[in-house]
């Protein structure tokens, strides 16, 4: 029974300890902010001064009261004792210069930066000026009607701060109650000479006990305000830092970004688009886009797929079409998109990203040529090469006897296939690993002799080579058998695109601190030249061989990576001169 007993009176005793702590109890640290407090002094300093003009304003009335009743006696303040009557101008005059001090510590910087202790200063000046007064006479003065004034103001215009209101008034109260005590001092008032009673104490109590709450509300709900902003404005700063972030991505992102209307209208789009679609703005793409079906797609039909699509899945993802951009050429798009529903399923717009794989479809275009390439240019030799064998073994002896010439294309068959499966096997490993160089000082006439020495057969026919390359150059530091390569191939891709009777000059020469070398012919000259360096590309004019269109661009590879350049200067029937730099050594 105890127990239960003393359960039953915990539970109310919990519930007021709690509110008590969560109304009254002081803030924490983390509450009580450098910010705040700093903001609460501002906002006391601001109404102390607001505050001391009223006390002043209050006090010069009752002066001008006072001084008016010298001359002309009022009859409700005949019944105050004659001390009162014939001193309060003085008390009054004291409290009035009290005041004036303290507008001039106001300006101060310590009024500035303490107000609270000029809040203090302020409020005993007034509130004990005539407790001395009345104590150096001889007598207890309960100024019930001054005190009430005096905390009710400062309650009503510096609601912040609790404590120091909570101050005043015990100062005042325990100099009134302590030192008139202590010195056995009695009121002028005949009827109630004692300097307490029961209605009093209460009166005071219960008024600086409603003032010091109000202050106290005032003050919490204050902070709680204060801190609410803080944190408002802290939500606000993040927000337009993510928003910065995702604008930034908006804008700087590679793939266009928009939001397109179900009627086929653009809402939003990033720079990225307006690039795509060949605008400067994406402003002019909202602007200018009006019917997408119509005025983007190449086939109006994509966009009606595209709309069944998302009302099909709500999403489409890789949806390839070509377009017209702004200046009426085609390119290749890729679609991702959803379609944005409100709360209750209504299509509001549709989002997602395009890409432009305009450079993908041309690899893919390449790819395709090239893969036609090699089961052409292989699987003619390897027809050939069959059928001779298939002849040979339908003869019905057993030991076949083949003729040299028999043998010969054979094994001519097979250097071409092998040759051209050495290229692609090149072209791959230099595209992966890059080209890897055996450094060392080469004399560059040395290495160009080697490659026409190697290429006498096919000079042979009808075609005149001038060397013009000195052995006095500098030497240079470089893979000589990748230069090689490079002197070869340029002139077998001379001989391949021109007819018989064609002149090559090659030449070196020192420019500065580079080797200028140079493969020229007087044949038919070069149309395509910007694409010539290309992986898997093939001039129109070769004759008498099998390519893959490799040469050139494994030259290409090498020079780069010796650090030099490598280019073409050439124009239809005035032949063609292909020039590439080496550093000296």
């Amino acid at each position: 029974m105890g127990k239960v007993a003393r359960m039953l009176m915990a539970t109310p005793f919990t519930t007021v300890q709690s509110w008590w702590r969560k109304t009254f109890s002081a803030p924490t640290t983390d509450e009580t902010t450098t910010f705040y407090r700093t903001w609460r002094n501002r906002f006391l300093w601001q109404r102390l001064r607001l505050w001391l003009w009223l006390a002043l304003i209050c006090l010069l009335s009752f002066t001008l009261r006072d001084i008016y009743g010298l001359f002309f006696p009022f009859q409700e303040l005949e019944k105050l004792p004659e001390v009162l009557r014939t001193q309060r101008l003085v008390i009054n005059i004291a409290m009035l210069l009290s005041i004036l001090i303290c507008f001039a510590l106001h300006k101060t910087k310590l009024g500035r930066e303490r107000p609270d202790l000029l809040f203090l200063g302020s409020s005993w000046s007034i509130s004990l000026a005539s407790q001395l007064f009345a104590t150096l006479r001889g007598f207890a003065l309960p100024d019930t009607f001054g005190w009430s004034l005096l905390f009710l103001s400062q309650a009503v215009l510096m609601p912040v701060c609790w404590i120091i209101h909570l101050l005043t008034q015990v100062s005042v109260l325990v100099y009134y109650f302590g030192v008139n005590t202590a010195l056995g001092l009695k009121t002028l008032t005949p009827e109630h000479p004692e300097i307490y009673n029961v209605t009093f104490i209460l009166y005071i109590f219960w008024f600086c006990i409603i003032c010091d709450i109000g202050v106290y509300l005032y003050d919490r709900l204050q902070r709680s305000e204060f801190y609410a902003r803080q944190e408002l404005e802290s939500a606000y700063q993040k927000l337009k830092v993510a928003e910065a972030k995702y604008r930034s991505i908006f804008e700087n992102a590679v793939e266009g970004i928009f939001q397109s209307s179900p009627d086929g209208r653009y809402i939003t789009a990033n720079p990225a688009l307006a690039r795509i679609y060949g605008y400067s703005f994406a402003e002019e793409v909202t602007a200018n886009f009006t019917d997408i079906e119509h005025q983007l797609y190449i086939d109006p039909n994509r966009r009606a797929e595209f709309v069944r699509l998302m009302e099909k899945d709500g999403s489409v993802s890789e949806f390839e079409s070509q377009i017209y951009r702004r200046d009426g050429s085609i390119v290749w798009i890729s679609e991702k998109a959803y379609a944005v529903l409100d709360e209750q399923g209504k299509l509001l717009y549709y989002e997602g990203l395009i890409e432009d794989i305009t450079q993908r479809k041309q690899t893919e275009e390449e790819l395709r040529v090239f893969f036609h390439a090699v089961s052409h240019d292989l699987r003619n030799p390897v027809l050939g090469t069959l059928m001779v064998l298939k002849n040979l073994l339908a003869r019905p002896e057993d030991n076949i006897s083949i003729s040299r010439s028999i043998l010969e294309r054979m094994i001519q068959s097979s250097d071409r296939q092998l040759n051209l499966i050495n290229s692609l096997m090149e072209a791959h490993v230099s595209e992966v690993q890059g080209v890897v160089l055996q450094r060392q000082a080469v004399q560059l006439l040395t290495v160009v002799e080697a490659a026409i020495a190697d290429l006498e057969p096919l000079l042979e026919q009808n075609q005149a080579l001038t060397n013009l390359v000195s052995a006095d150059l500098p030497l240079v530091n470089a893979d000589p058998t990748q230069l090689w390569r490079v002197f070869s191939n340029l002139i077998v891709n001379a001989l391949k695109h021109n007819p018989p009777g064609l002149v090559l000059t090659i030449n070196a020469i020192r420019k500065d601190d580079k080797i200028y070398c140079t493969v020229s012919d007087n044949g038919v000259g070069i149309s395509q030249q910007d694409r010539l360096f290309d992986l898997y590309f093939r001039g129109a004019s070769i004759r008498n061989s099998v390519s893959l269109g490799l040469g050139l661009y494994l030259c290409k590879q090498i020079i780069n990576a010796h650090g030099g350049e490598i280019g073409v200067n050439s124009a239809l029937d005035a032949g063609a001169t292909f020039w590439f730099t080496l550093p000296i050594s």
